[in-house]
């Protein structure tokens, strides 16, 4: 993969200025670059990764899998493009396995979400079933650790009398 792209990747906010002298170009050659990657779609935005829990902010994530039946023509992509459009969702994919689309979504309760599957996602055209998991604790996001966790001395305690 290309080394501007790793670099962006891990640290989006890097001035093309540091990427420049660690790339070993000049800031015009990485500007046109990154320029061009936008324009080609392979840069598709940039945004920073939030721990909401540290933030304050109680926001509910599911996974939610939905079975669809594919559409003439289309397959998957119709039923997908009409569910990546709801503001609470926040990614699709397209899988192999039991279920054909995984939904991510965002809400303020489960009871909002619970209603946003059954309104919404369940009642479109094509979707047989759908399975929730509510998202319980992010330990890693985007590469990213968000709760590092204690490690327990396991080291014995010796007693001498």
């Amino acid at each position: 993969m290309d080394n501007l792209l790793n670099l962006l990747h891990e640290n989006a906010r890097l001035s093309t200025a540091e990427l420049a002298v660690m790339l070993n170009k000049t800031e015009q050659e990485v500007k046109d670059q990154i320029a061009a990657y936008e324009k080609k779609g392979v840069i598709c935005g940039y945004q920073a990764l939030i721990n909401w829990e540290k933030a304050g902010d109680n926001r509910v994530t599911a996974l939610i899998e939905l079975r669809i039946t594919p559409q003439p023509d289309v397959g998957f992509d119709a039923v997908a493009d009409r569910v990546m459009h709801f503001e609470e969702v926040e990614s699709v994919y397209l899988m192999s396995g039991a279920y054909d689309l995984a939904v991510v979504v965002h809400g303020n309760t489960m009871q909002e979400i619970a209603a946003f599957v059954a309104r919404r996602l369940s009642s479109i055209n094509g979707v047989i079933s759908t399975a929730t998991h509510f998202i319980l604790t992010r330990y890693k996001d985007g590469g990213v650790i968000l709760n590092p966790l204690e490690k327990k001395d396991e080291r014995r305690q010796v007693f001498c009398d």
